[in-house]
């Protein structure tokens, strides 16, 4: 199992090339079931889950080839909607496949999630839009059996969800009749499938609103060259890192348009961007200070990047206040946090985050994948070596990130144990 060894206290400078965005590749991964087809994904980060979404659609019966960025997919031989325990415990991202079988076969067997280790994420929403839509649903020794033709239906979502919105999304679109789906996810990764989906000549209008309209075709086409979108949290957590750590950096083949609310706070805790076109020159500012956040659905704080801005305000010349509305259990880096001298404190979903003036390198192991980056940040900040241990969870989202990171400056070296 490998882990980092990082020596802290290098400040950081140079380019940095924004990856494709992981939680848009893998619903539009997922969405090629739809129809069978060719399809060509660019700009497709090499990551854990999007081999393991590679493994999965190869068990459903697509052919995939990837290599430098680009994905070929041919969903022509499918034959298998079925998606194992096997695999769907290891990413929750899995479960984006239901839609898809449902819409293309008419049955899904699906296996309830797994994924992150931090608290219950249940798929309820999932089910009651896919009941809406006319199927029947049953849960079986463990999986989610979905049978029959959907028909468009009237989706009101209770809350907001982002997976919930995908599959609706994506079983709607060949679904006989009109579908409105209300208080649906607009994150920017929802727009991207949106994208891809009316491409391949679905009906969707109300894109960029919690209020979609899918009106349902017969056929969609079968090839498609698509490019993925930028990743904001890779690109979050770079800016966020070069905050804390001091320097000036650049990062390339970014959308600063979906970090509106997250290069604001960091204007306000002392960063100095400037931005033109696809790229932000980052500057540090002299200390940190203190800025209050509360993740929202977009265009709110992201939950994805709650434990990076934790990590920058461990630092800041005072308290603040870091709120997770999204997921109120999401917090597991805190502990280690401290480990490395932080001075947090955490009622319930609030963290209460006291300023200090230093971090000290200590052992340390990673949660989930945003916990992880969060050590990172922390760690390369802090003085002396820090090992971060259960790296895997980092590799799931983020790719090549000690390359990436020593391609700037950063004292980070991977070691297999």
């Amino acid at each position: 199992m490998d882990k980092f060894i990082i020596r802290g206290g290098h400040p950081l400078s140079g380019d940095v090339h924004i990856s494709g965005a992981k939680n848009a590749v893998l619903p539009i991964m997922a969405a090629t079931l739809i129809t069978p087809g060719h399809f060509i994904l660019r700009n497709v980060p090499d990551l854990r889950d999007t081999r393991t979404m590679r493994k999965l659609l190869e068990i459903i019966g697509a052919k995939v080839e990837f290599s430098n960025g680009v994905m070929k997919i041919d969903t022509t031989t499918c034959n298998n909607p079925v998606a194992p325990y096997e695999v769907v415990k290891t990413m929750r991202a899995s479960f984006d496949v239901l839609g898809p079988l449902a819409s293309r076969f008419r049955y899904a067997k699906v296996s309830l999630p797994g994924g992150c280790a931090w608290g219950p994420r249940p798929v309820d929403l999932h089910l009651k839009a896919m009941k809406a839509l006319g199927t029947e649903v049953t849960l079986e020794e463990g999986y989610i059996v979905v049978k029959g033709a959907a028909r468009g239906a009237d989706i009101n979502f209770e809350i907001s969800s982002v997976g919930a919105t995908k599959n609706a999304l994506m079983a709607a679109v060949k679904a006989k009749g009109k579908t409105v789906i209300q208080n649906a996810a607009c994150e920017p990764e929802i727009s991207a499938l949106i994208d891809f989906l009316t491409a391949l000549g679905a009906d969707i209008t109300g894109q960029d609103s919690t209020r979609l309209c899918i009106t349902g075709v017969q056929e969609l086409r079968n090839e498609l060259d698509f490019t993925i979108i930028p990743d904001r949290i890779e690109a979050g957590t770079f800016l966020i890192t070069n905050l804390l750590l001091g320097g000036e950096i650049r990062l390339h083949a970014v959308n600063p348009g979906h970090l509106s609310i997250v290069l604001n706070k960091l204007q306000e805790a002392g960063s100095e961007l400037e931005i033109s076109g696809n790229s932000i020159l980052a500057k540090s500012g002299a200390g940190i200070r203190p800025v209050n956040i509360t993740t929202a659905p977009y265009p709110g704080f992201p939950t994805d990047l709650q434990a990076q801005w934790m990590a920058l305000m461990s630092r800041a010349t005072g308290d603040s206040i870091i709120i997770d509305e999204i997921y109120r259990d999401r917090f597991t880096h805190v502990a280690e946090l401290n480990r490395l001298g932080a001075k947090i404190k955490l009622e319930q979903n609030v963290a209460i985050v006291e300023g200090v003036s230093q971090l000290a390198g200590a052992p340390v192991m990673s949660t989930d994948i945003r916990a992880s980056a969060s050590l990172i940040i922390a760690a390369l900040a802090a003085t002396g070596v820090t090992e971060v241990s259960r790296i895997y969870h980092i590799d799931r989202g983020y790719e090549k990130i000690e390359t990436k990171l020593k391609n700037i400056g950063a004292d980070i070296e991977r070691v297999s144990t």
